[in-house]
């Protein structure tokens, strides 16, 4: 262990697991961060491990908070000082009042004077880094060097309180993120029931099934077979069950398992062309899933390097369905993040790549359904960026073909419930088309077209996630059509019943981030909910 200064008369012995800096205007969030980093019980796994701060504990205590207000003193107190003096790190949180309080920056300059090599976490409460941020907390040391904090940030659109703290409890016991988010994951994985049983099931066989593929050499090949089927399951029939029931959580620890047999891969360039295929999959549904919890830049990671896979995979056979498949994905997921950012010239070129792939496609099958699914999806990707820059006769030309697409898509299967999902998606995004032509009748015409649709679906399975979403967001944009036409009460009823089921949603899955923006928007009066 690393010997620290000590100050003259201070006690330098480790007594304490953190000592707690914060403002007593924070004092709620203070008691509230503590109480819940007292009783965390690290997960059994992890306990004993050996780590840069020592050996895993069970539990983070005890940690120091002081509970009085400081004396009217020029000085920190001897108490806050021997407790300074005998705690492993620095919990600093930071918030305006934070960065006013001149005793919080006394006890980190304290502190770094006592233990220049002990961690100091900075957990942003309320405010931007810039307001937050305590100024002893960025300053230089003697030799020039700012050095960053970890940082942990709750705020909601951000890190969010669960993954805030998960990053506290890494700083403070030298522990992997990942590795604190897995092993946390995991035992919450042990309370989930019904489908996410099955799940964690399918899962725990597939590990077993790559540790039976490392040992048996000579039966490599069958067992790689065995294992990617289960992957393609879990790709499949497996996450369209998951979404359906809108647990982002399992979906996550799939995605990780079937990942992790890939980097288990001694040369993924050695892997069959269907396996790079499958892992780029894998990586487009890691994305998928980062993105609806609000991490764009992990998300973003992911697609990127399945873009990469796809790209390189295309250019090795462009005439390939699969693979022009594949790639098309790429480019739409790509484009889709541009979209959301309002990043709408950057977002064309993309959607307008998928286009071309999805027109090739058909080219090469006219009789595959996929195919023209994916390019009314492509037409829909086009519709979506000239309603979003109000071009009303692109959108409406656009949003038709996308229409007609996805029509004669349903023509072919008529009994499949998914595709009948996207066609009242269509229907959707043609009334969003004749409304901003101003054509609100016929816009709410074609709302009532996807209302049926999704009534129907839900009707059939009343405990999808994803129809229920679809039928909030309907309503929504219903209610504000009906109030534009002047039917005030009608609107106000129809925008109440889609508050409620985005309630129910986001108590289902608090950590999905499309919900819990939808659920801030249909909480406003309706004359302010597009704003």
């Amino acid at each position: 262990m690393t010997n620290s200064k000590s100050e003259p008369g201070i006690a330098g012995q480790r007594r304490y697991r953190a000592f707690m800096s914060y403002s007593h205007v924070d004092e709620r969030a203070a008691r509230t961060l503590h109480h819940w980093l007292e009783t965390y019980r690290i997960p059994a796994r992890l306990t004993g491990m050996p780590s840069p701060r020592g050996p895993v504990p069970r539990r983070l205590t005890p940690i120091f908070r002081d509970r009085a207000e400081l004396p009217a003193a020029s000085s920190l107190d001897q108490e806050v000082r021997l407790a300074l003096s005998q705690s492993d790190a620095l919990l600093l949180l930071c918030s305006p009042a934070a960065k006013a309080s001149r005793w919080v920056d006394a006890e980190i300059t304290l502190f770094r004077q006592l233990h220049p090599d002990r961690p100091i976490i900075a957990a942003l409460v309320e405010g931007e880094p810039a307001d937050s941020f305590p100024t002893a907390l960025l300053t230089p040391d003697s030799h020039g060097i700012v050095h960053e904090p970890i940082a942990a940030d709750f705020r909601p659109n951000h890190d969010g309180p669960k993954l805030a703290r998960l990053k506290i409890i890494a700083g403070l016991t030298g522990l992997p993120l990942d590795q604190i988010i897995q092993r946390d994951a995991q035992r919450q994985l042990r309370r989930v029931i019904g489908v996410t049983f099955a799940a964690v099931f399918l899962a725990l066989m597939m590990a077993l099934m790559l540790v039976f593929v490392a040992r048996a050499r000579s039966e490599a090949e069958q067992q790689r077979q065995q294992a990617e089927g289960l992957i393609e399951f879990m790709l499949t029939d497996l996450r369209e069950k998951l979404e359906g029931v809108g647990r982002l959580d399992v979906l996550q620890t799939v995605n990780k398992r079937a990942l992790g047999y890939y980097a288990e891969q001694p040369d993924l360039n050695a892997l069959p062309a269907a396996s790079l295929e499958r892992r780029a999959r894998i990586l487009q549904a890691m994305g998928e899933d980062d993105f609806k919890r609000g991490d764009t830049v992990a998300a973003l990671a992911q697609f990127r390097e399945a873009y990469r896979v796809t790209e390189t995979l295309l250019t090795a056979a462009p005439d390939d369905p699969q693979r022009l498949f594949a790639h098309a994905q790429s480019e739409f997921w790509l484009g889709y993040v541009d979209f959301i950012r309002s990043r709408n010239d950057s977002a064309l070129p993309r959607f307008e790549a998928y286009q071309a792939l999805a027109r090739r496609l058909v080219a090469i099958e006219p009789g595959n359904r996929a195919y023209w699914r994916e390019l009314g999806y492509a037409q829909g990707n086009i519709c979506t960026i000239a309603v979003d820059g109000k071009r009303t006769a692109q959108a409406l030309k656009s949003c038709h073909e996308a229409l007609e697409t996805m029509e004669r898509v349903r023509q072919l299967s008529p009994d499949d419930p998914n595709i009948a999902a996207d066609l009242a998606n269509r229907h959707a995004w043609m009334a969003d088309a004749l409304r901003i032509q101003g054509n609100n009748a016929a816009a709410l015409d074609e709302r009532n077209q996807q209302g049926d649709i999704l009534q129907a679906l839900l009707q059939a399975d009343p405990k999808n996630a994803g129809y229920l979403q679809d039928w909030m967001l309907a309503r929504y944009s219903m209610s504000q059509l009906l109030h534009a036409l002047g039917q005030v009460k009608r609107a106000e009823d129809m925008q109440q019943e889609a508050r409620a089921d985005v309630n129910r949603l986001v108590a289902q899955d608090p950590d999905n981030n499309d919900w819990r923006v939808w659920q801030k928007k249909l909480a406003r009066p309706l004359t302010q909910a597009r704003n």
